[in-house]
């Protein structure tokens, strides 16, 4: 039987030792295929022949997947895992939430979870270990989903057979109209101001700063991925209002801002500090640009850049929360 596109399938597992394969636990709720990324290099070598040998070597291997989807409360927290710093759940009090919190570096780099990843179709699957994520977004609009678009990294694709215990998740989507958008001065607390009927649509571009690091250590795969410079960008299109001219002061004032994305979900079965299922995005920074009027269809709308920096006042440069009831990751 021929591969079946409806067949296909990714599934992680969670290393305990960085590099060493792990049966698969999860299911990924969306999509992503596995690329073998090994390095083919055709020796050039002058030996009387025209068209050349079929002399060939790989000098490194490497793989890679990009993971799409719906952003959900339950699973997003695996990409901030892979690619901002791993951390446990912490019981939510009383309540019967857990949090998940991943709090940006600043002064020195953070260790991420690595994974196994599964993926293929009914004719065959492959396996890709030590992967983590490089660099990830989430994008949205009023009306829509967030969506996640992950880029992971790995040391080497081999042939394997699927991990038939491996579960399909629950899942709840994060929707973008029930997301709230707050922003406050530097010197204040984070989520304190709401500003309401103004923003669009979002689109957070974070590039880890992890990378993979090859030494001549006996293996032609990288040997151990270190944290070099995180960069967060914060797209935004805000409706034309006092609130968003009252940003593009501050831009040109070059004041800092914090800005809170707050998206909520279905209420958690006991609340506690939360009541809800909750993702939280914390930048602090400066917006880069302001892009000229557009309107959407007839409505005047404003874009802007917002660019993720340390604050010496706030003494952060943000952080990530998640808030679901799943006391640790599958």
């Amino acid at each position: 039987m021929a591969g079946i596109k409806a067949l296909q399938k990714v599934q992680l597992g969670r290393e305990t030792t960085a590099g060493t394969a792990v049966a698969s636990t999860t299911r990924w709720r969306g999509q992503g295929a596995l690329e073998d990324q090994r390095e083919t290099v055709f020796a050039e070598e002058d030996v009387g022949l025209l068209i050349g040998t079929d002399r060939t070597y790989v000098p490194r291997l490497g793989g890679a997947i990009t993971m799409t989807g719906d952003a959900s409360f339950e699973q997003l927290p695996h990409i901030f895992e892979a690619g901002i710093k791993t951390n446990a759940a912490v019981a939510d009090g009383g309540g019967s939430g857990y949090v998940y919190t991943y709090l940006i570096p600043t002064t020195q780099g953070a260790t991420v979870k690595s994974y196994t990843i599964e993926g293929g179709d009914n004719e065959g699957a492959e396996e890709m270990e030590y992967c983590f994520v490089d660099n990830f977004t989430l994008s949205g609009a009023a009306g829509e989903a967030w969506q996640v678009s992950a880029e992971w990294m790995g040391r080497q694709v081999a042939p394997t057979t699927f991990t038939a215990a491996a579960t399909l998740p629950t899942v709840e989507e994060m929707l973008v109209s029930k997301t709230k958008i707050y922003i406050d001065a530097a010197s204040g607390t984070a989520g304190t101001t709401q500003v309401s009927n103004t923003l669009l649509n979002a689109s957070l571009s974070v590039d880890t700063g992890q990378q993979p690091v090859y030494t001549a250590d006996g293996e032609l795969y990288f040997s151990f991925v270190k944290q070099v410079a995180p960069e967060i960008v914060l797209t935004m299109t805000y409706e034309h209002n006092a609130s968003a001219i009252a940003e593009k002061v501050a831009y040109r004032a070059e004041t800092a801002r914090q800005i809170r994305l707050l998206c909520e979900g279905s209420a958690l079965t006991t609340a506690g500090d939360y009541s809800k299922k909750s993702m939280i995005i914390d930048l602090v920074g400066k917006y880069e640009s302001f892009a000229a009027l557009s309107d959407q269809d007839g409505n005047d709308t404003v874009s802007c850049t917002f660019r993720g920096r340390y604050n010496a006042t706030a003494d952060t440069a943000g952080q990530f929360i998640v808030v679901n009831e799943l006391s640790a990751l599958p």
